[in-house]
C-alpha cells in the first residue's frame, strides 16, 4: 500500500534526506562536495535570476549574491547540513509554499546533471523522493544536529567532526568565515559553541586499540 504524503508546512521544520541509487558514491572528491554544498547555498533563494552552471562562470560571486539575495526571498532556512559519500542530512525549514520541494528539486537536478556531465554517465542519480521527518521539539532539534555531525564519525570516515569539511559542525562552533556560510540556525537553535562543542564530543565513543 502506498504511503500517503502530507505537503510540508511553512515555518515548520524538518530533516530531509536524501541518497544516491543503490549506496553509488556519488561524492569522491573535495571539488564534488564543496559543488553540492555551493549549490544548496545558491538554491536557497526563490527564482534564481541564472542557472547554478551560468552563475559559476561569473567571476565575483560575491558581488553577485549581495546585488541579488538582497533582494530574493528565501524557500528554506538552512539549519544544519552534513554531505556524506552516498547521501546528504539537511535541517531546514521551509519559508515559502513548497519551498523545501522546490529547494530540493533544483539542488538535487543540479548536481545530478554536474556529475553525469562529469562521469560521462546517464539517468537519475537520487534514490526516489527525499525522505522528511517533521521536527517538533528544540530538543529533538539540538540531538538532530548532534547526529547529523557525527555522521562522518560513525561512518569511520574521520575521528571527530571537526576533521570533516563538508558539513555545519564548524559553522556552530564559529569557524567559518562569514561568506561561506550557508546556514542561519540562531533562530532556532540557542547554544554556546563551546557548550556545543561539548555536548557533541560527550556522544564519540572513544576507539580502543587492538592488542
Amino acid at each position: 500500500m502506498a504511503t500517503k504524503r502530507y505537503p510540508l508546512l511553512d515555518k515548520k521544520i524538518y530533516h530531509i534526506f536524501s541518497k544516491s541509487i543503490a549506496g553509488f558514491e556519488i561524492f569522491r572528491s573535495n571539488s564534488d562536495y564543496k559543488r553540492m554544498r555551493n549549490v544548496l547555498k545558491y538554491y536557497k533563494i526563490e527564482n534564481p535570476p541564472l542557472r547554478f552552471s551560468a552563475f559559476m562562470e561569473i567571476k565575483d560571486k560575491e558581488v553577485f549574491y549581495q546585488k541579488h539575495f538582497g533582494v530574493k526571498e528565501s524557500l528554506v532556512e538552512i539549519i544544519s547540513y552534513c554531505i556524506m559519500p552516498t547521501h546528504i542530512h539537511l535541517i531546514l525549514k521551509q519559508l515559502k509554499k513548497s519551498g523545501i520541494s522546490v529547494f530540493m528539486s533544483n539542488s538535487l537536478n543540479s548536481y545530478s546533471r554536474y556529475f553525469n556531465i562529469k562521469t560521462k554517465r546517464r539517468g537519475p542519480l537520487w534514490e526516489s523522493r527525499f525522505k522528511n521527518v517533521d521536527v517538533t521539539s528544540d530538543e529533538q532539534l539540538l540531538h538532530l544536529t548532534r547526529y547529523i555531525h557525527l555522521n562522518p564519525v560513525t561512518a569511520n570516515l574521520v575521528d571527530g567532526p571537526q576533521d570533516w569539511n563538508f558539513s555545519s559542525y564548524k559553522e556552530f562552533l564559529g569557524e567559518i568565515q562569514d561568506d561561506e556560510r550557508i546556514c542561519n540556525s540562531s533562530g532556532s537553535l540557542s547554544v554556546a559553541p563551546e557548550d556545543y562543542k561539548e555536548f557533541v564530543s560527550s556522544q564519540i565513543i572513544p576507539k580502543t586499540s587492538t592488542p
